[in-house]
């Protein structure tokens, strides 16, 4: 089965009235502002409080259970598309016994023939009216963080003109996460005009768009929660690290070549310059140079001046290890070129 958070609730473009004639459908109404339904009436409230509107009980139509409803005042709400792919299409026809169609464009996915649209009215066939032909159906679920509770508002649409611009939007978003994060995103409604056959028609679309304080934050890749919760810590100034103690480093070291490697460090991390000329290069240099003499970097002590004081245990041994002679390091010689006092830049 398909994982997926809870559905707290929907997230509508339109509302229908009571029709003058008792005998007759409601009439549909499109909506300028976002209307919030749910079953649980706290979170009606919530957004109430939020968006404006006042709470309402409300049954939808070919239903008996009844649900809370708010049209509230907002033509644009802030929300979060959670990871994943968030939006579903399909070409729909509903009816009195619930979805009876459920297509792709190629095929019904219900009986797995072929799109009886396409077969009955050819290409031009969603050109036809709803109560012929299925109908574009969008569905996205999105995140409200001002809301209560831990999870989803679906959206749904069934127009057209909108399936191609909520694509299109959610395109964008999934390019830039690629799934793997949650997106911050401004949704508004639009409207807009066509003109099919000489006739001018009018309708809203859902625009659905990453927000975000500047476009390359949308393409930097997946988001933390903290950047999808608050944009602006996108551009807040990052607080810089501490700056590790290079000489303590270096003084823990045992060979020359480890010290130069601490240098290394800190020359790739900006701390130290590169002709080695700063105060710290000066130090971990001398640092390097004891290490070559066999100078205890901690104490200053030589370890060749070492006069036994402690004296020999019962069987007349000195705790001391006993190393073979070997040369002396010139630590001048391992110690980076570049790390030198007056010494030219690395090419």
């Amino acid at each position: 089965m398909k994982r997926q958070a809870a559905e707290l609730g929907r997230i509508r473009t339109g509302y229908s009235r009571p029709n003058s004639d008792p005998t007759k459908r409601p009439v549909p109404i499109k909506s300028k502002t976002f209307v919030f339904s749910s079953h649980s009436q706290a979170y009606v409230a919530a957004a109430a409080e939020l968006w404006g509107g006042h709470v309402e009980a409300w049954t939808p139509q070919n239903q008996k259970i009844s649900q809370y409803r708010v049209i509230s005042t907002a033509t644009e709400i802030r929300a979060i598309l959670p990871a994943g792919d968030p939006l579903s299409q399909s070409y729909e026809m509903w009816s009195g016994g619930g979805c009876s169609r459920r297509c792709d464009g190629e095929t019904e996915q219900l009986t797995r023939k072929p799109c009886v649209c396409l077969a009955q009215y050819g290409i031009d066939w969603h050109l036809r009216s709803p109560q012929q032909v299925c109908r574009p159906t969008s569905r996205i679920n999105v995140m409200l963080p001002d809301l209560p509770d831990l999870g989803v508002w679906r959206l749904e649409s069934k127009s057209y003109y909108a399936a191609d611009a909520i694509a299109g939007g959610l395109d964008i978003v999934l390019q830039a996460t690629e799934g793997r994060s949650m997106m911050p995103v401004r949704m508004w409604i639009e409207q807009r005009t066509a003109v099919r056959e000489g006739k001018t028609k009018q309708f809203p679309v859902v625009m659905v768009v990453p927000s975000l304080p500047k476009l390359r934050h949308a393409l930097s890749g997946p988001l933390s929660t903290a950047a999808a919760l608050d944009p602006g810590v996108l551009d807040r100034p990052a607080i810089e690290a501490p700056r590790p103690d290079y000489a303590a480093d270096a003084k823990a070291c045992t060979t020359v070549d480890a010290a130069r490697e601490v240098w290394h460090r800190a020359n790739r991390a900006g701390h130290v310059a590169r002709d080695g000329s700063d105060p710290l290069s000066q130090e971990l240099r001398q640092i390097a140079d004891d290490i070559a003499k066999g100078i205890d970097t901690t104490t200053g002590v030589d370890a060749g001046d070492d006069d036994f004081s402690d004296g020999p245990d019962d069987d007349g041994v000195y705790d001391v290890e006993v190393l073979d002679d070997e040369p002396p390091v010139d630590a001048g010689a391992s110690w980076p070129a570049v790390a030198a006092p007056g010494a030219g830049a690395r090419s």
